[in-house]
């Protein structure tokens, strides 16, 4: 592990998000009551001794590199560990940001080189898992691989969204296409095809070489999944293999199935958030041999108050976090992030509440989603009626409601 630089490609747009990413880059985006996207791949970084990690960033980066100076400064620099941010700036060429996922690597590769790595591990700021990744090392160092790319089954409706790839008897790559339009399946298994999780394991000279020649190619995106990815595998002499996600995931229990989100939509990010309030989820935030860190601010236990017939401060299936207050109100199946009240007489179901909402007296949502820092007003009542819903908030494609204070603030105006 102490031979292996990682990168965490942190500076995507997360435009599917829509509203939820307007000031922030998407792995900043708060989820769990707690945390940030960031958190489970720092996390499982942490957990698997890894201790060399650069965070490369670009959009909107400052709530994010807040996050990580406020929370994640914990390692021991005369050690040679750490967790640093590289921000895009122009190391290259002067007239061009990160171009690509490939590009924002190869901008920083003079700084990679210097520590003379013998592997690197590429991984997405932006997905929700747990993963030993010294297993995944493990395997890509005892195949003899140029590259190991894990893998997990998805549903063919969703295929779309992900790199799809074909393997063989023994593991090796031998197609590969980035969100097709038309994916291709498992073969035996119409229903699913063969996802990439955006985790890439290299080995260093081999991957700064090709680096090169794919900044010298005027027809590349200088992307891993458009444009490296495919041409290694069409490229003869190269051993290009698949890890199962299995081999490596972090259960909850052993007979658990291994869990891995990609929370790029609306519906996605509500879907993962509620996952997280089932009696027994699949991604245990209880297990302390595998604790998900993040900054949290010194904030006084949740409370819950009044206990009068129609005014009860209740909470049932639902995560709730430090500095909120329930008062006289029932939450069911929800989220409610740090510093948010509830005021009276409310109902919040199926629901996300990012940090610091205020809920009016009265109010009733459901299978909603409020922005950070929103003040509703008394009386709001959200999710009953599509297309009272769709006239004044954003509304998914499954009907999930995402609310802004601009949206709120629209409302009176």
């Amino acid at each position: 592990m102490k031979r292996t630089q990682t990168i965490i490609l942190a500076g995507g747009r997360g435009t599917r998000l829509k509203h939820l990413t307007d000031n922030r880059a998407k792995p900043a985006v708060h989820i769990g009551g707690k945390y940030r996207i960031i958190d489970f791949t720092l996390s499982n970084c942490i957990n698997s001794g890894l201790r060399r990690i650069s965070v490369l960033t670009q959009y909107k980066s400052h709530s994010l590199m807040r996050h990580l100076q406020q929370g994640w400064n914990l390692l021991r620099g005369e050690a040679e560990e750490f967790i640093e941010v590289l921000p895009a700036q122009q190391r290259i060429d002067e007239s061009q940001w990160y171009q690509g996922t490939a590009d924002a690597v190869y901008q920083n590769m003079d700084i990679f080189q210097s520590r003379r790595a013998e592997y690197v591990i590429i991984l997405a700021g932006d997905h929700v898992y747990k993963m030993d990744y010294s297993l995944l090392l493990a395997d890509h160092i005892k195949s003899g691989a140029d590259i190991t790319i894990p893998c997990i089954e998805v549903p063919i409706k969703d295929a779309s969204h992900f790199g799809i790839m074909h393997v063989d008897a023994e593991n090796n790559i031998t197609d590969f296409v980035e969100k097709p339009a038309d994916p291709p399946s498992i073969p035996g298994d119409p229903s699913k095809s063969l996802a990439s999780m955006g985790i890439y394991v290299f080995n260093a000279d081999f991957l700064f070489r090709e680096l090169l020649r794919d900044s010298q190619d005027t027809n590349s995106q200088h992307d891993f999944g458009k444009n490296l990815i495919p041409y290694f595998v069409a490229q003869k002499g190269l051993k290009i293999k698949a890890h199962n996600f299995a081999q490596s995931c972090v259960l909850s229990s052993p007979d658990s199935s291994p869990y891995w989100r990609d929370v790029g939509t609306v519906d996605a990010y509500w879907e993962c958030n509620l996952d997280l309030t089932h009696v027994t989820p699949l991604l245990d935030l209880y297990d302390p041999n595998w604790p998900i860190l993040t900054f949290q601010t010194q904030l006084p236990p949740a409370k819950f108050v009044f206990n009068d017939d129609g005014r009860r401060g209740c909470a049932v299936d639902s995560l709730v976090a430090n500095g909120c207050i329930v008062s006289g109100s029932s939450v069911r199946n929800s989220v409610i992030s740090t510093r948010t009240r509830i005021n009276s007489y409310c109902t919040i179901d199926h629901s996300i509440i990012l940090p610091e909402v205020d809920i009016g007296r009265g109010c009733q949502l459901t299978k909603v989603i409020v922005n950070r820092g929103c003040k509703l007003p008394e009386g709001l009542i959200v999710g009953e009626d599509r297309a009272e819903d769709e006239r004044r908030f954003y509304v998914s494609e499954n009907g999930v409601v995402l609310i802004t204070m601009n949206m709120i603030n629209a409302l009176s105006s």
